[in-house]
């Protein structure tokens, strides 16, 4: 079944337009669906059936988003002064692309922040964080690979085994390669096949077996009435009345023709769902037209979730990193760190032509020697790593994150959005216990550390998880959004995306926007019939 409908098809008017079909996105047209509401989704990216997936992440033009180029994908790469940013892109938005993690954060997260005395946030949303692991599918990992056994040596190696456990993610373990009815939503859901731990979940599931977006919160939404759009990116929002208290009339054009004229559609109210990504660049600009009223602390206390990716590469053939799902075990290293294993599936060795020897060393020009010394005195073992027989079975991705703050802001520039400092220390690409851990790595499989080209040169970090820009607040001079997620300054908007995660939460973000957007959703009334 086709999840979207043409443009064609779209009503004059809906009761909410939700900009974005990623976490925030799909869980609010679910239960705005189901309270009764007209819902119509608009997504920049395409709706992907297991067949538009590529096989590797070589096959560019169905991985990788550059629509200048014609490469519609779902992996998106951006890169700002301060940091690169991995995000998704799709009907189903970053659920498409991430590695099904769902870690919950620990108690620091709901104590930190601008939101930390708005809520008891940490028992407020406990309940809506085991709605999210049931809707998502979550269960623990079943098969530990040799990624993963490498990991549990690491840990043994850095003391600290005894927090080594497999992750809880969202995939279906049911008899590998064997379909069967929807296990999750009594028979309303699609049918599901059993994982068999190929490893290429970050390349899209080919084989029906990950528990993205599209299988079920947007899948049950569409079956309640709800419409949902692709290929279409939201222009301009325009308010009906000062602070739109008679609605919104929303533009769009198509977002994978190089020319497109503006259509538009009017709704009384509008969820922002776009991702950090796709929510910033938008709001900063209608904050210079139709949105004045927007908080001035929009665009600030953006975090990185304090991330380090750094991967190992062995030519040891005895191992194949690339056997189990996309990241299927979880070490904390102390009270503010964790680190997990990522993984690609076999033949997925794009990566390799942009990256380069890690060097641990925050000087410019001591790092480049440093450089140059690893390269020079033993070419041959670094040129063994970029050549092996399959970069996917020989490459371990060191995944660092810590909840610690250092925070960004984002402005409007003549490329839309960059970055400039805000508060806290500079992100950074070299964070000491993920050095550390890489040094483990080295001596437990006798690999080479790499990462993307740009940390070694210029020493911006890399994320998948960019957060905050528009944070929950008491009022519009502390925040963007109040604790229920409502955007100050207009009537019956909302922002649910990454851009309300008002702390860094140390771990995978997916689950917590899933949850934050079930609790902001509960606060919605029933639509009056």
């Amino acid at each position: 079944m086709s999840l979207t409908i043409s443009p064609s098809e779209i009503n004059d008017e809906y009761d909410y337009i939700i900009i974005g079909s990623g976490f925030g996105g799909s869980v609010s047209a679910l239960r705005l669906t189901e309270k009764g509401y007209k819902v119509l989704v608009i997504e920049k990216g395409r709706e992907f059936k297991a067949k538009d997936y590529p096989k590797t992440n070589w096959d560019l033009k169905r991985w990788m988003w550059l629509p200048s180029l014609k490469f519609f994908g779902i992996q998106k790469l951006t890169f700002f002064r301060h940091v690169s940013v991995l995000s998704g892109v799709g009907v189903g938005g970053g659920s498409l692309v991430y590695a099904n993690t769902l870690p919950k954060p620990k108690r620091d997260f709901f104590n930190h922040g601008p939101w930390k005395d708005l809520d008891s946030w940490e028992e407020k949303l406990n309940p809506y964080y085991d709605l999210a692991w049931k809707m998502l599918g979550a269960r623990d990992n079943p098969l530990l690979g040799d990624n993963d056994l490498t990991l549990k040596k690491v840990a043994k190696e850095m003391g600290v085994e005894k927090s080594f456990k497999p992750t809880k993610v969202a995939v279906y373990f049911g008899e590998e390669g064997k379909t069967h009815k929807d296990p999750y939503f009594n028979g309303e859901g699609p049918s599901r096949t059993g994982c068999n731990f190929c490893g290429a979940c970050m390349t899209g599931c080919r084989h029906n077996a990950k528990n993205t977006l599209d299988k079920n919160y947007l899948y049950l939404a569409r079956a309640k009435g709800a419409h949902i759009i692709s290929e279409s990116e939201v222009s301009d929002i325009i308010p009906k009345g000062v602070k739109g208290e008679n609605g919104y009339t929303v533009k769009f054009k198509d977002s994978t023709k190089y020319f497109s004229n503006n259509k538009s559609v009017d709704s009384k109210g509008i969820i922002l769902a776009g991702g950090v990504l796709g929510t910033m660049p938008l709001l900063l600009k209608l904050k210079e037209t139709h949105l004045p009223s927007l908080s001035p602390r929009l665009g600030e206390t953006v975090r990185t979730n304090n991330e380090s990716l750094i991967l190992n590469v062995t030519d040891r053939k005895d191992l194949d990193m690339s056997r189990g799902v996309a990241i299927g075990s979880i070490v904390e290293i102390d009270e503010h760190s964790h680190m997990e294993v990522c993984r690609y599936g076999e033949g997925s060795g794009f990566w390799k032509i942009i990256l380069f020897p890690f060097v641990f060393e925050k000087n410019f020009f001591k790092r480049m020697a440093k450089l140059f010394k690893k390269v020079l005195f033993s070419p041959s073992s670094w040129l063994r790593s970029f050549t092996v027989d399959d970069f996917a079975k020989r490459s371990s991705i060191i995944l660092f994150m810590q909840h610690l703050d250092s925070t960004l802001k984002f402005k409007r520039n003549f490329r839309g959005i960059g970055t400039t400092m805000s508060s806290g220390p500079t992100p950074s690409a070299f964070i000491d216990q993920a050095a550390k851990a890489a040094s483990s790595f080295t001596k437990v499989i006798n690999s080479k550390p790499v990462v993307l080209s740009l940390e070694t040169i210029t020493g911006i970090p890399s994320t998948a998880h960019i957060l905050g820009g528009a944070c929950m607040g008491k009022d519009p001079g502390s925040g963007v959004i109040d604790k229920d997620n409502k955007v100050f300054g207009y009537e019956n908007m909302y922002v649910f995306d990454g851009s309300m995660i008002s702390a860094n939460p140390g771990v995978n973000p997916s689950l917590s926007i899933t949850a934050i957007s079930e609790y902001g959703m509960s606060k919605i009334p029933q639509k009056n019939c």
